[in-house]
């Protein structure tokens, strides 16, 4: 049998104290508390992870604005039909609010019949009407705007549900839709999406439409330590050789509820047939008893004589899946544990798909988009009674020497640990950092509190259950527009995530040993915060891109100082104190001293402890096959950073200095002088 190899993982405990799923006298959670503190904004961004709420938060805010803020009607907009339930009529006046939330069987078009262009007719009848609340597809809702034009959607409500389905792309519909019905003026738009980033690694909204919205977010943190019964989330990332079918059973415990996500047909994990790989998957689960006639659910008897009920999603016979997503549905049995036990799926039971009592999300083959792993992921974070710790398991096929295509499982690699980093930090506490006082006096705003910290060589505060580090950082660039500091405070994980899929950042963090860290801290996320924010001056771009790297490197360093499964007291401490160590264990934190850090350096030691030494061999001759010279590009950057370093030191960077990065600086002022005098010989 294959033999399953761990590579970077994360285990996060959390603290239970309640507090995301306690309702206030209005019947709002605290997030849904946040976004309707802002429900008179014309534009709102609603950045909340899965099962936190998003779709009552939208249900008070549209309520509020049909009924107070004189909109006519609000139109909501969702990726696919089975997303149209989460927006059924709701009595919300039994939880202390009023009106109750309606929608007219004929207005919610995901339950209608027929195509989604075939529905434009009856969202114009709609807009025609007194009826105040219509639920479409996002497909729906372009077609609308192609035949009728944005003017339609005049003095209304648009609500766009997954919102990262927008790009600032031209060539996306939708965005470009977004984007014309902002220029008019004349609607409201609420935005929600519990991962505000693209695997694409596209702009969601173009800087200059981002800053009209005001923006509420709600961490994953926030929410995962303020849950009742779920305590512990494991995200783990596995290789395995030969096939995954031989190997599949190292991760799936049958005795956890669980959704195995198949690998898609094009992936170097398929066996090109997907019905044979749902029979092997329920051969090794145990022996087929036959199906329920209800339910059309396999059962299956396990080798220690218990029975299993297993859905297949992944059988195209329109009767077969039909049913069988039907029953998933069912609403009588939402909070029956005992309905189901596995999912079997291949690209449905992702986004917005509600089972609250799933333990473990397996999926197999690598996900090119990091926002499809975060969706897949929150399909394992739903709190429910009895559940304590929740589980997301990546199986990938590792580089093999005698493969063609060595490359792609690289590039797979890669890709999974990007993910994993990505994870690390949506899953962590919010940072709020601030240059450290020259007299070393607290920072006015920081609530120190009985956890903070005021040392000699750092100034710290933290808050466990806000979920808040806040930290003093010598040399820290503070932001001077308002968007940088909207971007400072909202935006760190979207550069964050920019940066890891970034290829040839990830090939250099990881597989090059010369590598100079001030590479990839200051000439690579500099490059990417300019790209994404052309418009702010050159120091906010200097100050955001030094908030980005302090927030991806403390997390880093945090995972090394402590067992991730620390508990203290019942209450999670272990990234938070991993972060009071780090900065407690300098002689003085500073900025130079976190841009000195590779932020690949613990993600490359996990891989080199798991993984077969002559594949990973093989990976790094790969990457340095492709290495090349300095761009002009980088080259300028550098020359940029030298006279920073002239201005302190009094003197240009030397080619022959012992310390590397001012090496590199020089290198970056020769290239230039080389093209120079090529480009003036002709």
């Amino acid at each position: 049998m294959s033999q399953a190899i761990a590579i970077p993982s994360i285990s996060v405990p959390y603290a239970q104290n309640g507090r995301s799923t306690r309702a206030n006298a209005l019947g709002m959670r605290p997030m849904q508390e946040r976004a309707y503190q802002k429900r008179g904004e014309q534009y709102l961004l609603i950045k909340s992870p899965p099962a936190s709420g998003k779709s009552r938060a939208l249900m008070f805010i549209a309520l509020d604005k049909l009924e107070k803020q004189g909109l006519k009607q609000a139109i909501i907009a969702v990726p696919e039909k089975s997303i149209g339930a989460s927006f059924h009529n709701e009595p919300l006046s039994q939880f202390g609010f009023s009106p109750d939330w309606v929608v007219e069987p004929q207005w919610n078009l995901c339950n209608a019949p027929g195509s989604d262009g075939g529905k434009v007719g009856a969202v114009k009848k709609f807009l025609n009407s007194d009826a105040k609340v219509l639920v479409c597809t996002h497909a729906s809702f372009r077609f609308t705007v192609d035949e009728l034009g944005v003017d339609c959607l005049d003095d209304r409500l648009i609500a766009v549900d997954e919102f990262h389905h927008v790009s600032a792309n031209p060539d996306n519909k939708l965005g470009d839709q977004v984007r014309q019905i902002m220029a008019r003026n004349k609607a409201h738009i609420v935005a929600m999406t519990g991962s505000y980033f693209r695997g694409d690694a596209e702009a969601v909204l173009h800087p200059d439409d981002e800053a009209k919205f005001e923006t509420v977010t709600y961490t994953y943190y926030e929410q995962l330590n303020g849950y009742e019964y779920l305590k512990q989330l494991d995200i783990g990332y596995y290789f395995y050789s030969g096939r995954y079918s031989d190997a599949i059973m190292e991760v799936l415990n049958p005795k956890e509820k669980t959704i195995v996500h198949i690998p898609n047909v094009n992936s170097r994990e398929s066996s090109k047939d997907k019905i044979r790989e749902v029979e092997h998957i329920l051969d090794e689960l145990g022996d087929w008893q036959g199906i329920d006639p209800k339910t059309g659910f396999h059962l299956i008897q396990t080798r220690d004589g218990s029975q299993l009920k297993v859905a297949d999603l992944v059988d195209d016979d329109p009767s077969k899946r039909d049913q069988v997503a039907a029953a998933l549905k069912d609403p009588q049995q939402k909070h029956n544990r005992d309905h189901v036990d596995i999912i079997i799926a291949l690209g449905m039971a992702k986004e917005g798909f509600d089972w609250i009592w799933c333990e473990h999300a397996l999926t197999i083959g690598y996900r090119s988009s990091l926002t499809e792993i975060v969706q897949i992921i929150g399909r394992a974070t739903r709190d429910a009674p009895g559940k304590t710790r929740a589980r997301f398991t990546n199986l990938i096929a590792e580089p093999d020497a005698s493969e063609i295509a060595v490359t792609e499982a690289v590039n797979d690699t890669l890709k999974a640990i990007a993910a994993s980093l990505l994870m690390q930090q949506v899953l962590a506490p919010r940072f709020e950092f601030k240059p450290k006082s020259p007299d070393n006096e607290p920072t006015p705003g920081f609530d120190y509190g009985e956890d903070g910290y005021n040392r000699d060589h750092c100034n710290l505060g933290v808050d466990p259950d806000r979920g808040l580090i806040q930290l003093e950082i010598k040399g820290l660039a503070a932001p001077k527009s308002p968007e940088a500091h909207r971007i400072c405070r909202e935006d760190l994980t979207e550069l964050v995530t920019a940066f890891v899929q970034d290829k040839p950042t990830i090939e250099r963090g990881l597989f090059d040993r010369e590598l100079v860290p001030e590479e990839l801290t200051q000439l690579h996320m500099g490059r990417i915060v300019k790209e994404k924010f052309p418009n702010l001056e050159g120091e906010d771009q200097e100050a955001v891109r030094q908030h980005a790297i302090a927030a991806l490197n403390l997390v880093q360093e945090s995972q090394k100082t402590l067992n991730p499964t620390q508990m203290e007291n019942g209450k999670n401490t272990s990234l938070l104190d991993g972060v009071r160590q780090f900065a407690l264990s300098v002689t003085e934190l500073d900025m130079d001293l976190i841009d000195r850090i590779n932020p690949f350096g613990e993600a490359y030691a996990i891989l080199a402890r798991s993984m077969d030494s002559q594949r990973l061999q093989q990976i790094e001759a790969v990457i340095a096959a492709k290495r090349i010279n300095l761009t002009l590009e980088e080259a300028r950057e550098l020359a940029t950073r030298a006279l920073q370093f002239k201005r302190q030191w009094g003197r240009l960077p030397s080619l022959t200095a012992i310390d590397p990065w001012e090496k590199r600086m020089a290198e970056g002022i020769a290239v230039l002088q080389r093209n120079a005098k090529q480009e003036q010989h002709g």
